[in-house]
């Protein structure tokens, strides 16, 4: 019996074109909705979401006539799953992101990103902040960790070999207990067409390889490798956005980000920055909280596209 084609608009939830765009590790799929000549709206989504993260987002930029452009990192959504863990490093994402991006040769870009959404994303606005008028910042990272970073114990295990393997690849552990479960504030936010949508992309063990490497590169401490990377390209970003406008929305359940890292890592280095604290909502917060963050991004592009050197 053969097994029933996937319906991707989601009983329309997702009534988006799709696009695509070639990398050497394979192909990027990406939608891009609105009007050509709207202010570009890029949303960068985490690990183990895709892009229908946002679909609340989309419709409402695009019904005010601002442009929506929302990537699936390779290993995610409708993008390609290969098989090689050396395909999923956070520089390897950056830099698709980036090619992407370039591709489309946008300006006055607004950036709005969220867990490894901060790496990946930011990395093009640090390395081409000539083209972003500003930041919509939701709860990520982009800075060397100044100490030792406390992991929850469900991480540890998904870092540990085998055991990473049977939880996230065989189990589907990382979307079932944590996208559904621990990582929301009101579970019961997500409905059944919902979880479909967030299952749909990895059907099988091989295709999550991506989901299991990004919780296997979290910067344990100040040292390694992505703590290196987030370092050199979070000091562009710091310098380049020091006079843009900032916006921060975070969650205060969320078991991933603490509010040190708030602290820390964005209002020490940017204290310009417009920081809204959303009180009930935990790591998902497009999904807990898309009530209260959606309009205080409309609000944020509004106010960018009012300013005299951003009017079109």
């Amino acid at each position: 019996m053969s097994r029933a084609k996937t319906d991707w608009t989601f009983d329309g939830a997702w009534p988006f074109a799709p696009k695509r765009f070639d990398t050497a590790e394979g192909r990027i799929h990406y939608i891009d909705e609105g009007p050509r000549d709207g202010v570009p709206i890029v949303m960068v989504h985490g690990n183990p979401t895709w892009g229908y993260l946002y679909r609340r987002f989309i419709k409402a930029v695009t019904a005010q006539g601002f442009r929506a452009i929302v990537m699936d990192h390779l290993g995610f959504g409708r993008s390609d799953k290969p098989t090689r863990k050396s395909a999923y490093s956070i520089p390897s994402h950056a830099d698709r992101c980036e090619a992407l991006l370039e591709s489309l040769d946008l300006n006055d870009a607004v950036v709005v990103m969220q867990d490894w959404g901060g790496p990946i994303g930011l990395t093009w606005a640090a390395r081409h902040a000539e083209r972003v008028a500003g930041l919509f910042i939701l709860n990520t990272f982009f800075q060397r960790p100044t100490s030792k970073v406390p992991l929850p114990l469900v991480l540890h295990a998904f870092r540990t070999p085998i055991v990473g393997e049977l939880l996230v690849k065989g189990a589907h552990a990382f979307v079932r207990r944590f996208l559904f479960q621990a990582g929301l504030n009101d579970p019961g936010c997500l409905s059944e067409t919902d979880k479909t949508a967030y299952l749909a992309p990895h059907p099988t063990w091989s295709s999550r390889t991506g989901i299991l490497a990004f919780p296997r590169q979290i910067p344990s401490g100040p040292k390694g490798p992505i703590s290196d990377f987030v370092a050199i390209e979070g000091a562009k970003l710091t310098a380049n956005f020091a006079e843009k406008p900032v916006k921060i929305v975070w969650p205060m359940k969320d078991v991933a980000f603490s509010l040190e890292t708030l602290e820390n890592m964005w209002i020490r280095f940017f204290p310009h920055a417009d920081v809204r604290r959303v009180e009930q909502s935990g790591h998902f917060i497009q999904e807990d909280a898309h009530d209260i963050v959606i309009p205080e991004l409309m609000d944020f592009i509004n106010r960018l596209t009012s300013m005299p050197e951003n009017r079109r």
